[in-house]
């Protein structure tokens, strides 16, 4: 298994859809950089927001999840309080290839703050808006800007097509848009 260069992230982006919208170089005058880099897709996060909050003394339960666990953001920046967390998007939707498993990191401007970014693996044959999960681990308010990067996608080719794919399993999270929460 090989981790794919800018000419082939290009190639998949441009010929297959593979990221949409696709930004053919780095981006980072003025922002936290985007684009495409010499072996991933620095991704960009959308203006739509979840924050956790405590205000109804909801429960977080993954198998009977309530909206009442948080409120909701649409804006140019999102800020996280002390200790807390939050949903997000990407700006991107990604078609994974069949052949493709694709992890995710944060990028080391917000790591340096505190801010750590999980996204669970794209697996072959995934599409969709990649859901963010931001935890802010510090004491301190935490300021995300929507519109600029976020994470970084490595795209991991397989030496040969696996037997059966998101797809062909109907998983849960496929095509999905905007901020999606979580599904049993």
């Amino acid at each position: 298994m090989g981790i794919m260069p800018d000419t082939w992230i290009r190639e998949q982006a441009e010929k297959h859809g593979m990221i949409e919208p696709y930004v053919e170089a780095q981006r980072r005058e003025g922002v936290i950089s985007y684009g495409v880099s010499s072996y991933g897709y620095d991704a960009r996060v959308s203006s739509e927001f979840k924050i956790f909050t405590n205000v109804h003394n909801a429960i977080v339960d993954p198998k009977n999840f309530s909206d009442q666990s948080f409120v909701e953001k649409n804006d140019d920046v999102c800020i996280i309080p002390p200790n807390s967390f939050a949903l997000a998007r990407t700006v991107e939707y990604f078609r994974i290839p069949r052949d493709v498993l694709v992890i995710c990191l944060g990028k080391s401007t917000y790591a340096r703050c505190g801010i750590i970014v999980n996204v669970t693996p794209l697996e072959p044959e995934w599409e969709g808006h990649v859901t963010l999960e931001f935890s802010n681990t510090t004491p301190l308010p935490a300021k995300i800007y929507a519109n600029e990067g976020v994470c970084q996608f490595l795209f991991l080719k397989g030496e040969g097509d696996c037997d059966v794919s998101y797809a062909d399993r109907a998983g849960k999270y496929m095509k999905q848009r905007g901020v999606t929460l979580p599904r049993l």
